[in-house]
């Protein structure tokens, strides 16, 4: 069947505590001014009301109900679909964490084959620079810097961070944050290696916002890591936040003999881990092994008898902690390859890259 390029459908997010969404209304309301059909599932997890959808000119489906829809129109979600067999006809433009051969990645990719169906992968839609399109990099970064602030406040108070609900708006975040530091974050001293990032501005910003001084800020990035960890500077701040993008091993930054080498004397409270290479063998934080969750977002690092408590964040959906802005400035970087879809370079390297992996796929599983 003909690709009917002018309708996407926003399909729901079933990833607990998913409330971002690749269309907004305000994406949705451009691309219906260019001519485009949006197709929007009710979903009252989502960040977005329905009727603002409804309000831009969407039309509303019913929940989950992407896998009936014609086979011409175009799905599109963040998260990766569900585990399931069935055979999947759509074109499917999401986050699919399959191309780096993680875990069932085969598996995924055969569904697509069997379906006669094709994968755009967010992460590697890029332009002709090289670049993504869209990524949620900055508010990774930003969200990761708050839990690690949220979980300060409650190791400060002797308590274990509580689960974590997302934020309606940023404001609401940094009075929240800042009315748990005692009024201010003054005087917490934080340590971001990855500044110049997307990511590492992110975590800047947050700690600009609720409070911190300039000086207490310690941005670090490629010429101050040239050497090898792991760093002493690392135990003297209060927050440590990776946001480093992890492409080959390199020394680990911290690890438990340094941590316990250094006693008492240890000021780091809490590291914050929004890269998540949790699993990777070549993880450069390995003091922990499991990521963490909304409702258990930290998880203790074991030390020494006698030692102050440390603690990681390791969420890997951090940004849903601030799924509005989140959402708005993810969809509005992808809105213009949206509107050029399927036909600019952007969207054709995105399918010769499926074609490669889903033939590696075909191998694997032998179909």
């Amino acid at each position: 069947m003909p690709n009917r390029h002018g309708v996407f459908w926003l399909r729901c997010e079933k990833k607990d505590f998913e409330r971002r969404a690749a269309l907004t209304p305000t994406t949705s309301k451009k691309l219906i001014d260019a001519g485009f059909d949006i197709f929007v599932e009710r979903d009252e997890q989502r960040i977005f009301n329905d009727s603002e959808y409804e309000a831009v000119g969407c039309k509303l489906v019913d929940n989950n109900s992407w896998p009936s829809a014609p086979t011409d129109v175009t799905v599109i979600g963040l998260k990766a679909l569900e585990e399931s067999t069935d055979p999947l006809p759509h074109t499917h433009i999401q986050f699919a964490h399959c191309y780096k051969r993680q875990a069932g990645w085969s598996k995924v990719l055969s569904r697509f084959k069997r379906g006669g169906g094709t994968l755009y992968d967010i992460e590697f839609l890029s332009d002709a620079s090289g670049r993504r399109v869209a990524a949620f990099g900055f508010y990774a970064g930003f969200a990761g810097a708050a839990a690690g602030a949220l979980a300060l406040a409650s190791q400060r108070k002797g308590e274990i961070l509580g689960p974590l609900s997302s934020y309606e708006n940023e404001t609401a975040m940094i009075t929240d944050i800042k009315k748990l530091l005692g009024g201010s974050g003054k005087g917490v001293k934080a340590l971001v290696i990855g500044a110049l990032g997307r990511c590492g501005r992110g975590a800047v910003d947050l700690f600009r916002k609720i409070g911190l001084d300039e000086d207490d800020i310690l941005k670090w990035d490629m010429a101050e890591t040239a050497k090898g960890g792991p760093f002493d500077e690392i135990l003297d701040v209060d927050i440590f936040v990776n946001c480093i993008y992890l492409s080959s091993q390199i020394p680990p930054l911290i690890t438990h003999e340094f941590i316990n080498a250094a006693g008492m004397e240890r000021r780091l409270s809490v590291v914050v881990d929004v890269s998540c290479d949790t699993t990777n063998p070549f993880n450069p934080i390995p003091i922990y092994n499991i990521n963490t969750t909304f409702d258990k977002p930290t998880v203790p690092v074991d030390v020494a008898t006698g030692n102050p408590p440390l603690s990681v964040v390791s969420i890997d959906h951090l940004p849903t902690l601030l799924p509005r802005e989140a959402s708005e400035q993810f969809s509005a970087d992808l809105l213009p390859s949206l509107l050029e879809f399927p036909s600019s370079p952007v969207w054709a390297n995105a399918e010769k890259l499926y074609q490669e992996k889903v033939a590696e796929a075909v191998a694997v599983e032998g179909l």
